[in-house]
């Protein structure tokens, strides 16, 4: 496996209207796209710095998976999100390196990427997700 760099850090939140003023004021930049990917049950929000985005994540219900990771941790760091050329082969890799996989296949994300996830207890405690490079 060998990411072309980060592509993004997910932070959750409980409201994007408080999260994205002190987010485009600490970095200086912009939120330059908000979508709500229903299929999450979350409404999503983008800012940029030099390569790497900052992702946003306000739950759409309290039952979903960002719901259920502000109850349980709060808000904080959700995810990281790794740049790949050919997610479908590093998601094999994965497996075949041992590596539990949320999501044997890849499926559609935010900003219209291909997305999986690895499983934290495969990961070192850290909630892993591949995005197709389009690069």
């Amino acid at each position: 496996m060998k990411p072309t760099h980060i592509e993004h850090i997910g932070i959750a939140v409980k409201s994007l209207d408080e999260a994205i003023p002190f987010y485009e004021k600490m970095l200086g930049t912009k939120c330059y796209a908000i979508e709500e990917v229903t299929d999450q049950k979350v409404k999503t929000a983008f800012l940029r710095i030099g390569q790497t985005k900052i992702e946003l994540l306000e739950s759409t219900d309290p039952e979903g998976p960002i719901g259920k990771h502000i109850e349980k941790r709060g808000e904080g760091i959700h995810h990281i999100a790794y740049a790949v050329k050919g997610i479908e082969s590093h998601l094999k890799e994965a497996e075949e390196s041992g590596i539990r996989l949320i999501d044997l296949q890849p499926r559609r994300g935010a900003e219209g990427l291909d997305i999986a996830f690895l499983h934290p207890k495969s990961t070192f405690g850290v909630l892993t997700e591949f995005c197709e490079d389009k690069s």
